[in-house]
């Protein structure tokens, strides 16, 4: 591996609940493709190093959606197969390997300093604050909301029982109660249904999913802070 971080060549891999979408931190195309509810941990490494077998790469980031802790990931996810839990993603890809949340990956790449929380509209609802530089992922959507989740009102499984307009409202009353509670200084709307919003909540801004790549390049700027929570090249950040 190289001595600089920033030499690093860095596959970022974001696997979603839909598909796994994968690009080198170099530049180059992104290619991707469909996941579901029986794509395996397994399965998804065969399938990015067959997708990727001729490009370069030092190492590699994974955003996951499902928790992830002392970098393993800790169940699996509600929308995608088995065998996620405790995969050891690094011997699989033979590579140096950082496992996050996606919704924390994309957090990283978003952030602009300050306290910012992060909300990805997706199949599920992803969610993560930084707060002064410092990472932390969250689980708001399996929080208990109208005797179901937020997930279920607010995530795609909510846009198609509410439909777009009733859906619309779902989301900018959950956002004002995330942002009442945990009083951000802005907050970011990401995943791939943000873009269906006509008006934003308050202080919020549309994030970009491309950003779940910055986050996982910026993992491996500094990778013991990037280890601990911190989000790298942060330190002089002004806040918003």
């Amino acid at each position: 591996m190289a001595d600089d971080p920033k030499s690093l060549r860095v596959l970022a891999v974001d696997a979603g609940g839909s598909r796994v979408k994968v690009l080198l931190s170099t530049g180059g195309e992104r290619r991707r493709f469909a996941s579901g509810p029986n794509l395996t941990a397994a399965d998804m490494v065969e399938r990015v190093l067959e997708l990727t077998k001729d490009w370069d790469y030092d190492a590699i980031s994974v955003g996951v959606p499902a928790p992830v802790m002392g970098g393993k990931v800790a169940h699996d996810p509600v929308n995608l197969g088995e065998g996620w839990a405790g995969f050891d993603f690094e011997a699989a890809f033979g590579k140096p390997t950082q496992v996050v949340n996606d919704a924390a990956m994309q957090a990283l790449g978003s952030y602009e300093g300050g306290r910012m929380l992060f909300l990805g509209l997706g199949t599920g609802l992803g969610s993560a604050m930084v707060v002064d530089g410092v990472l932390e992922p969250m689980e708001l959507g399996h929080l208990p909301y109208r005797k179901e989740t937020y997930e279920d009102f607010v995530g795609a499984r909510g846009l198609k029982r509410l439909g777009k307009k009733r859906w619309r409202k779902q989301v900018a009353e959950v956002v004002a109660e995330f942002t009442a509670s945990l009083e951000p200084d802005y907050v970011v709307l990401g995943g791939g249904n943000a873009k269906l919003l006509h008006e934003l909540p308050p202080n919020a801004r549309l994030g970009d999913n491309r950003n779940a790549f910055v986050g996982g390049f910026r993992l491996w700027e500094s990778p013991g802070q990037a280890r601990a929570g911190h989000v790298p090249g942060t330190e002089n950040t002004p806040s918003t």
